[in-house]
């Protein structure tokens, strides 16, 4: 399995995930300049944009180590513009992350309101 096929299996599994926490997905791989959401959900009243983080192993750190303050930044503008400029949004919203790896029995976990 390739980089790219690794990662639409770890979102799907993320999304299966979510759904099962109670989430509603809205839409995923919302692109703009500069990158993109994975998945943005519903989580009962708060709008939720999710960093999905895929590893094979933890040979070289967890999946949710690998999140930057540029990338957490990046969600933060590109949330303001999903909110602002495409779908008018005034509600409360979060950032979440949910941390894949793939394994004989995929591990998943979700972090809930990642900041710095």
């Amino acid at each position: 399995m390739n980089k790219t096929q690794q990662g639409a299996y770890g979102e799907n599994l993320a999304c299966d995930f979510l759904k099962k926490q109670g989430y509603k997905i809205l839409e995923r791989n919302f692109r703009i300049r500069g990158g993109e959401i994975d998945v943005i959900a519903k989580d009962g009243d708060t709008l939720v944009y999710v960093e999905v983080k895929t590893r094979s192993s933890n040979q070289f750190g967890t999946p949710e180590e690998s999140i930057t303050v540029k990338k957490i930044r990046f969600l933060e503008r590109a949330a303001k513009f999903y909110r602002l400029k495409r779908y008018n949004l005034s509600q409360s919203e979060r950032i979440d992350a949910v941390s894949v790896t793939l394994s004989e029995s995929p591990e998943i976990k979700l972090i809930k309101n990642i900041t710095l």
